[in-house]
């Protein structure tokens, strides 16, 4: 298959969104990056920042959202947003503890996330579910991560956040093979088990490549069984500036030939 496209999560770089969104993303677009994921519109509007996607040559292929977002009438409302900027992924990063604090509460989840994707689909848009490192501790027997995707349909995009993952005592290989196919969207964060044994934030620090991740043969499972169509670089230390961490992974990842 050709090569995946690498897009930048925008949370990354949070503070310079704040302070000039059209500047930060032509930083982004000439670092090389093929796109963007949204964690907030800074009080823009779809048409604004379409023309400043379109400006830089970027795809929007994510949207993070809160699950309000998601229901009701509120909706399609933020599913026409998305669709002013292209982008077909409604991703939910977190829940509130209601959704998730039992192993029934996780199944009624699910099903919540199945009648969303069905509405969805009939518009050819997806949601999903992204990972913090708490949906791999077992809840009720069962990791959470298992319920939920065990109750999931296809259509419920498995956002595999690598590095949140790892830092919760789990490879996500064994999901990508246990769900193959759903894995459509995947951040790249690295994560150092041994920066991480006395303080798990630590384990952020190292750039990919300098961490626990075996990179190479993940990616192939990602682009074999995955079905991955974004690879979506996230950063969140401080170790370097953000604009230069982010620029500093786009540039181990091509170097992998990515």
């Amino acid at each position: 298959m050709g090569k995946i496209p690498i897009a930048l999560q925008l949370y990354s770089v949070r503070e310079a969104c704040a302070e000039d969104m059209a500047g930060t993303l032509a930083k982004v677009a000439k670092m090389g990056y093929d796109g963007v994921e949204f964690a907030g519109y800074y009080n823009y509007s779809a048409t604004e920042l379409r023309k400043m996607l379109d400006d830089n040559g970027l795809v929007c292929c994510g949207s993070h959202l809160g699950i309000d977002t998601l229901l009701g009438d509120e909706l399609m409302r933020t599913y026409e947003f998305n669709a002013t900027l292209g982008n077909p992924y409604l991703i939910c990063p977190g829940l509130p503890g209601s959704y998730t604090e039992s192993r029934d509460a996780w199944k009624r989840t699910a099903d919540l996330f199945n009648e969303i994707a069905m509405k969805l689909r009939f518009v050819n848009a997806w949601t999903g579910y992204h990972n913090h490192h708490t949906e791999f501790t077992p809840l009720d027997g069962e990791k959470p991560w298992d319920t939920f995707f065990g109750n999931t349909d296809l259509d419920v995009v498995m956002q595999l956040d690598i590095g949140n993952a790892l830092r919760g005592g789990s490879h996500v290989a064994q999901f990508v093979e246990a769900y193959p196919g759903r894995a459509l969207t995947v951040h790249i964060k690295p994560y150092s088990l041994e920066a991480g044994k006395d303080n798990p934030d630590e384990g952020y620090r190292p750039l990919i490549g300098d961490d626990s991740v075996p990179w190479d043969s993940l990616l192939n499972l990602l682009e074999t069984i995955g079905g991955v169509r974004w690879y979506i670089v996230e950063y969140e230390s401080d170790l370097f500036p953000p604009l230069e961490a982010v620029e500093k992974c786009l540039q181990r990842l091509r170097a992998m030939g990515k």
